[in-house]
């Protein structure tokens, strides 16, 4: 019970309390590049997951093995080779969804949350529950990114469009909000506003003041 218990506050702990984007600012190079269409949100989001979960499985299997003078080189070698793997898969059988995310694929690599996730939890905890983490960090920065990324492609080009990425000619396009469109949204302004926004009201729910509970006399 106890373990379901912690491996649940683990799972909160990253999609909610410290979600690597809006809590701790993580990863918002890729938040700001590629949310211009949902499918490259989508893409971005599984990248990130198979090389965080499978970063954290062997930092946390070599944890022992690593002297601690020289974690960090060590973290950056494993995590850069996941990255080629993740990435030369990609390029063999998504290769419109690789070219369209293009650098910031090879850019995973020194992407914060993933070395951030190595140094403060793979490498003192057990496989298990670095896998947990991968999972819940995962989920916390692909929901962001992704809702994110609808609310720019909806309002910059009125439309949402899906692809399938192993054969990008089966696709299908929903025309939403006609009447609302700017195309600043779709642009590094627009994205930088909209990141702006965001912070904002996640500030604020964060900052709102809490009830006190009334002492039963």
């Amino acid at each position: 019970m106890e373990e379901k218990v912690k491996f649940k506050n683990i799972i909160k702990t990253g999609v909610f309390t410290e979600n690597p984007i809006l809590v701790s600012a993580l990863g918002l190079c890729p938040l700001l590049a590629v949310s211009t269409r949902v499918d490259n949100a989508i893409g971005m989001s599984f990248a990130v997951f198979a090389v965080l979960l499978l970063s954290n499985i062997t930092i946390s299997l070599i944890r022992k093995l690593v002297p601690n003078e020289i974690r960090i080189p060590i973290f950056i070698i494993v995590i850069a080779t996941f990255v080629s793997c993740i990435e030369s898969l990609m390029k063999a059988f998504t290769p419109e969804l690789h070219e369209s995310l293009g650098i910031f694929i090879p850019l995973i690599v020194v992407n914060c949350l993933i070395l951030g996730r190595a140094e403060a939890f793979a490498s003192k905890n057990k496989v298990l529950p670095s896998i947990i983490d991968a999972v819940g960090m995962s989920l916390g920065f692909g929901l962001v990114l992704i809702v994110f990324s609808l609310v720019r492609e909806i309002i910059s080009t009125q439309t949402l469009t899906f692809s399938n990425p192993f054969n990008t000619t089966q696709s299908f396009t929903l025309t939403l909000l006609p009447e609302l469109k700017i195309s600043l949204f779709g642009q590094a302004a627009g994205a930088f506003f909209a990141l702006g926004v965001m912070f904002a009201i996640t500030a604020a729910f964060h900052n709102r003041p809490k009830k006190e509970k009334k002492e039963v006399k």
